[in-house]
This record gives C-alpha cells, sequence and structure tokens, in this order.
C-alpha cells in the first residue's frame, strides 16, 4: 500500500467515511460497532477518516458523528488525519466585520467533539452563494497560520469557485462527488486539481452502493437513507444502469476481487491525486472496500474497462456542483 499526499499530509490511498454511523442509511448500528469498526480500519492501514458538523445521530443531534470519531481514534489520534466540514449560513456573516469569529466558533466546537486541539483537513461543506469564498479563505488561510487547522478544503464546488478561493489561500483538498457512474469531475476539476496540486477526495466512489452490486430493486431505503433521493437508485435507473455492472463483473471474476474494489482500484490506477473515501456502516463493507487498495490493474485492463465504461450510457446524472442555494442536498440537509 503506498500513500498519498494531501498538502503536507500523508494519508492511506483510501480513507473512510463515517458519516453513516449516525445518519444517512436507515438505522444506525450502536455505539461499539461503530467504533470497534473505526478502529479495525485502523488496524488494516486506514489513516484517513472523514466526517462533518452536521453528520447528526437522526438529524437531531448535530456533532453525533465527530464525537464518535473522536472517542474511536483517541488512543492513535496523531497517527490519523482527521478531517471535518463546516457549513456557514448566510445569517452568521451577516453585520461581522469578517467571518473569523463565525468560523472559529465551528471549528472549536468541532475541535470538542473530536478531542482534539487541531484539524488535519477543514472543508468548507457546501459553498453559500451569499457569501464570498474569497472570505472564507482568508480565514482559512489565518487558521492555518494559528495552527489549529493543517490544510483545507472545498466540498461539491465547479473550477471557477475553486480558482477563487485557491488565488487567495492554496486549496489543498477538493471533496467532489465522483464515481464510474458520476465522471464530470474529469472535464476540469481533475485536470485543474493535477496541474496545482490539489487532492481530489470522491464521497459516493462506490455510487451510493450501486457499483457494489447489492443494491438491487428489491432493496428497500427506509428511514433517512439519502439513496431514496439518489437519481441513479430509482427503480427504473437501477434497471437501466444494469450495463455498468457487467462490466464490473467481468473484472472481478478476472481479478478475484469485488465489484466494489474493481471501481476503487480503477480511480486509484486512474489518477494519483485521488483519495476516495468510501462510506459504510458495515464492518464486512469498510474491510473489502479498503482492501482495494491490494487490487492492481494492469494498463492493459486498465485501458480496457475505460473503453468499456465509454460504450455504456448511465441513467439518473446528478453532477458535482452544488451550493447550498442550488443543491440535491436540498432534498435532505444531512446528506455528505
Amino acid at each position: 500500500m503506498k500513500t498519498r499526499k494531501i498538502g503536507k499530509l500523508e494519508v492511506s490511498p483510501i480513507g473512510m467515511g463515517c458519516m453513516g454511523f449516525s445518519h444517512g442509511y436507515g438505522s444506525v448500528p450502536d455505539e461499539d460497532y461503530a467504533i470497534e469498526a473505526i478502529r479495525e480500519a485502523y488496524d488494516v492501514g486506514c489513516t484517513f477518516f472523514d466526517t462533518a458538523e452536521v453528520y447528526g445521530k437522526e438529524m437531531f443531534y448535530p456533532g453525533h458523528n465527530e464525537q464518535l470519531l473522536g472517542k474511536a481514534v483517541e488512543p492513535f489520534r496523531d497517527k490519523v488525519i482527521l478531517a471535518t466540514k463546516f457549513h456557514l449560513g448566510a445569517e452568521e456573516a451577516e453585520g461581522a466585520a469578517d467571518l473569523y469569529n463565525p468560523i472559529r466558533r465551528h471549528l472549536d466546537a468541532s475541535l470538542e467533539n473530536l478531542k482534539t486541539d487541531y484539524v488535519d483537513l477543514y472543508y468548507l461543506h457546501r459553498v453559500n452563494e451569499l457569501i464570498p469564498v474569497e472570505d472564507i479563505a482568508e480565514v482559512m488561510g489565518r487558521l492555518i497560520e494559528e495552527g489549529l487547522i493543517k490544510e483545507w478544503g472545498l466540498s461539491q464546488v465547479s473550477v471557477d469557485t475553486l480558482q477563487k478561493a485557491h488565488h487567495i489561500t492554496p486549496v489543498s483538498a477538493v471533496q467532489n462527488l465522483y464515481s464510474m457512474m458520476e465522471r464530470d469531475c474529469e472535464e476540469d476539476i481533475f485536470p485543474y486539481c493535477i496541474e496545482n496540486n490539489i487532492t481530489v477526495v470522491p464521497f459516493s466512489p462506490i455510487a451510493s452502493g450501486f457499483l457494489s452490486g447489492k443494491v438491487t430493486t428489491q432493496t428497500k431505503f427506509e428511514g433517512d437513507d439519502v439513496r431514496k433521493f439518489v437519481p441513479q437508485l430509482s427503480q427504473e435507473n437501477i434497471v437501466a444502469n444494469q450495463p455498468i455492472l457487467d462490466v464490473l463483473e467481468k473484472f472481478s471474476k478476472q481479478k478475484n476481487a469485488a465489484n466494489a474494489q474493481i471501481s476503487l482500484a480503477w480511480m486509484l490506477h486512474k489518477y494519483p491525486n485521488v483519495v476516495p473515501i468510501p462510506g459504510s456502516k458495515n464492518q464486512d463493507r469498510i474491510m473489502e472496500n479498503l482492501g482495494a487498495w491490494n487490487v492492481r490493474l494492469t494498463e492493459e485492463e486498465f485501458e480496457s474497462i475505460e473503453n468499456a465504461l465509454e460504450a455504456v450510457t448511465i441513467y439518473g446524472h446528478r453532477g458535482h456542483v452544488e451550493s447550498e442555494q442550488a443543491s440535491f442536498g436540498n432534498n435532505w440537509k444531512g446528506k455528505e
């Protein structure tokens, strides 16, 4: 397993999205199970864990996921990279001389939840079009200078927004939607990020579980399960998108690997600056996902997958640009 870089941070090539332990995928496991899952991930080499202030138990307990993660990694905090995200509302910025104090309040709460005195990677969680991203970037620079955060990033952004922020304080990571089924980032985000030494951290890299082959028309999305709002997972699109599973099935048999592992191995092979963060609340799935860093594709295999993907039509496109004002998240405010 070769590590990858996010700014000056060194991380495992695949990270762990922790949201599902608090909400987003229906019923949540008990705390002991979640903590065990995080620690087992660390034991096999995962050093990159992702959360957010908004990930709360049943959506009524903001901070729950940060607290859970903080408790789980407390024995080895200095050996892992923690990423969390904050959202800034327009009402918080209104009348403020600058954005330092409003943002600092969010950061202080996250530091307390995570049981730490610094955050390795601090993201703006969805852009608010009413607040200039340049003003937020300026505050991120101050927080880096103060040692409260080490690197900063943006989520679900366009290249235009990324450029504006990067010009003020260099951005180290972009957490966007990216998978075999959502490839818009290949057009502009990846080229810009490669040129500017920015890491792309895809969430939903297995397309909300669809690429694992375990989501079918019989799958029930209950409670707060965000997948009920994912266009690709409507009943008709689950059927229409089966050809991409046929592609994965072919290569998973050749490589003696799981479908999800092939999809992650493809991503790792394609871009040197990608660090996916698949999320799951199931320990077996977490271990399977992390095991993808041991699956090596030859150049011939990679090209064969690329050609097969080009021939497949994807139904239920979502896209990676989601501000607060125009967002898939308006359906469900607690999603990734």
